[in-house]
């Protein structure tokens, strides 16, 4: 079995190319000035950003293979697994490489990483893909990092350094924007595919024995990440997936208490309430009245 390095810190990324980390917790490495290095598979504990200008086949992303093109944006959180197997071979990096620990966000606006930017989350598969102009941004904010990171430390440098970072992550948000935007297509498909699924698992017995549909399920069903696939609905319908999920289970709860004879618990069972009171509840905080007060009005 191929080992698995880990990356813990800053300088430990920095060690893959023989250089010194420009900041205990943050650096930029661009990869055209480095030497040929062999590939690896390495544990994240540091959150980075890759963008890759160079084609090297598949390389792992989590539990997946991608085959990804030049011009590649990669996200990783601490946690994640990436790289590519070691054959034996070196191979000259091409692209830029923006490596920060978690620590350098302690108390900053970037505090909530994971919450605010959630495509460190999302799969290789659904990786960034930068228009010229986009790719020009991209590389224009981490040279100004890379800049400040010239200076000698002074009081002034985190503040700096973390203002440009947020632009650099906000300016990413507006990318996967228009990436979302400009498959408008293969977006439609995936909500056509999501509402079927829905569809058939409110309909089947799997809410019996799986309990209520959740996000996790339908994103792993539809091949996305659970970050990914949340984004994608807020963008195409307005709303959160767990709102769209919650919204069809309602549908269904509202058809069958007014126009069956199911008893409450049964209806409670088949939609995959643990327990009826938890339904009765759930239902009177959605529209304002019980389950048995709906049925009164047939």
């Amino acid at each position: 079995m191929e080992q698995i390095s880990k990356i813990d810190t800053v300088q430990k990324y920095c060690d893959l190319f023989g250089i010194e980390a420009m900041h205990p917790l943050i650096s930029v490495v661009n990869c055209y000035e480095q030497k040929p290095i062999r590939h690896s598979k390495r544990l994240y504990n540091i959150y980075a950003v890759l963008l890759k200008d160079t084609e090297c086949g598949s390389m792992s992303y989590g539990r997946s293979l991608y085959d990804y093109e030049k011009g590649t944006v990669l996200f990783a959180a601490p946690g994640q697994v990436m790289g590519a197997a070691d054959d034996g071979k070196l191979h000259q990096p091409a692209g830029y490489a923006l490596v920060f620990h978690p620590e350098l966000l302690r108390g900053t606006p970037l505090a909530r990483i994971s919450k605010d930017y959630s495509y460190f989350s999302y799969n290789a598969n659904e990786a960034l893909h930068l228009s010229e102009n986009e790719r020009k941004t991209f590389t224009e904010c981490m040279e100004k990092i890379r800049e400040e990171l010239l200076y000698p430390i002074d009081k002034y440098s985190r503040s700096l350094i973390i203002d440009t970072l947020k632009l650099f992550l906000d300016h990413t948000i507006r990318f996967y924007d228009r990436q979302f935007i400009t498959r408008e297509n293969m977006n439609s498909d995936l909500l056509a595919r999501f509402e079927t699924l829905l569809e058939d698992y409110l309909n089947s017995d799997l809410p019996m024995t799986k309990g209520l549909p959740t996000v996790q399920y339908c994103a792993d069903k539809l091949c996305l990440s659970p970050n990914y696939f949340s984004d994608l609905v807020r963008k195409e319908t307005g709303e959160s997936a767990l709102k769209h999920i919650q919204s069809r289970i309602l549908d269904v709860a509202k058809e069958r208490v007014f126009n069956t004879d199911m008893s409450l618990t049964e209806i409670s069972d088949a939609l995959g309430f643990p327990y009826p009171q938890h339904f009765s509840r759930w239902f009177k905080k959605m529209i304002g009245c019980t389950p048995s007060e709906y049925r009164s009005k047939r």
